[in-house]
């Protein structure tokens, strides 16, 4: 089994960095210590990134062997969230933020993982909710490297700049 231990942290297009194996992930696998998983190449794999490194879509890691390995986000169950007012819309962003739910921000929308009670707790708020099928790239956590040269930084819990001292297991 072929471990990776390290994301690049350079830019993609510093270098010509040669590609050699593409890894398909959901979030949840892309934010866990010791997940296993398998290129598709069929090469058996695990990850051993620093505890609290998300891996986004796009993202190139390398492997033990020296190989340069591409993340990609695979698609996932997501409640995509729409609301008639930008103030409806951040009222609810804020609520998620504040019961710890990663949520990804998108012009207009919010997109959540699916969740059945969830959905009806969102409608109940006046949001507009259907599922898609989409990778999810929820906010940075607070201290994560913006992966994407975005200006986001709100956080994948919705708290802006400020930290808490406290952790949740998602």
């Amino acid at each position: 089994m072929i471990e990776i231990k390290a994301k690049l942290k350079i830019p993609r297009t510093a270098y010509r960095l040669e590609v050699k194996g593409r890894l398909q992930l959901p979030y949840e696998s892309r934010c866990k210590h010791g997940v296993e998983a398998m290129l598709v190449s069929g090469e058996a794999v695990v990850l051993r990134l620093p505890r609290g490194e998300v891996l986004r879509g796009g993202d190139l890691v390398t492997a033990a062997d020296g190989r340069v390995i591409e993340v990609v986000a695979l698609p996932e169950k997501l409640l995509h969230v729409v609301c008639s007012s930008a103030a409806k819309l951040a009222r609810i962003a804020w609520h998620l933020g504040s019961d710890h739910i990663p949520a990804e921000v998108g012009e207009g929308f919010l997109r959540v993982a699916a969740d059945r009670a969830l959905a009806e707790k969102l409608r109940q708020a006046g949001a507009t909710v259907s599922e898609v099928a989409a990778p999810f790239e929820p906010e940075a956590a607070a201290g994560e490297p913006h992966a994407h040269g975005d200006d986001r930084g709100h956080g994948e819990h919705g708290h802006g700049r400020h930290h808490h001292d406290h952790h949740h297991k998602h």
